[in-house]
């Protein structure tokens, strides 16, 4: 466990890498005893720091919900970040790519809730009746922390990687579909690169939702009305670069488009 004076200093050092788009050294390298209670609590400073700059929370998202991200991340076990008013973006949105470092596209779901959800034993129930809308929608990944060698240490203190998001598509109610069955496909420069079913998180794409929710709930934090929760990515990252066109194919949701220039 880290001392209070060190998990202030990580926090203002990725407060800073944010501003400077430069990624700090690995955590886990140079901090080798810190745990995941360590970097949630520099996650949480992380977020009081940016909310004291003028940042509005509007969600969460959840992360390595899939096989499909933890195989492909080395990581086998969920987490989670917070969602600031000034990440979310709709379809057709361009974006500088030299503002993201090591940006990736992810494919996901967003649940937009018209009422609390709170822990210790929330469930699937809860998520369902809680949810007014159910949206398509793209994470775009950023790093504040180098990326190779990382751990869920690191990816939990750089707020689960958390870059942006893109809504698009046709927001749906939780009982006009099977969710488990929402599928997507999604192409980078008119070429298609991954395809998934969002039953892929947790078995139901709800689930990452009522994790959350138990997850926070000893912090005495709990999922609030109008928040937008991105459910967790039923593909793998893809990487974007620059002139990068995406385009997320959900079927009868709709289409999801955004640029990197």
């Amino acid at each position: 466990m880290l001392d209070p004076k060190t998990i202030e200093a990580i926090a203002d050092e990725l407060v800073k890498a944010k501003e400077d788009r430069k990624p700090v050294p690995l955590l886990t390298a140079r901090y080798p005893d810190m745990v995941v209670e360590d970097s949630y609590a520099v996650q949480r400073l992380w977020r009081q720091r940016n909310e004291d700059m003028g940042r509005k929370l509007v969600g969460r998202k959840i992360g390595l919900t899939s096989k499909a991200m933890q195989y492909a991340t080395g990581i086998d076990e969920p987490d989670y970040g917070v969602i600031f008013d000034d990440m979310v973006f709709e379809t057709g949105s361009v974006f500088n790519w030299d503002e993201y470092t090591h940006p990736r596209i992810e494919v996901e779901l967003a649940f937009v809730l018209g009422k609390d959800i709170k822990g210790p034993n929330a469930n699937i129930f809860d998520v369902l009746d809680a949810t007014e809308w159910i949206v398509p929608a793209l994470e775009i990944l950023d790093s504040r922390i180098e990326m190779e060698g990382r751990t869920i240490v690191d990816t939990i203190s750089d707020n689960a990687a958390m870059g942006a998001m893109v809504i698009g598509g046709r927001p749906i109610r939780v009982n006009e579909v099977d969710l488990r069955w929402i599928s997507a496909m999604l192409y980078r420069n008119q070429e298609i690169e991954e395809t998934g079913v969002a039953a892929g998180v947790l078995n139901h794409p709800a689930a990452g939702v009522h994790w959350l929710a138990n997850k926070i709930s000893p912090h005495d934090d709990y999922l609030g009305a109008g928040e937008i929760i991105l459910a967790g990515s039923f593909t793998r990252p893809m990487w974007v670069h620059k002139g990068d066109s995406v385009v997320a194919d959900y079927g009868e949701l709709g289409t999801i488009t955004c640029q990197f220039n």
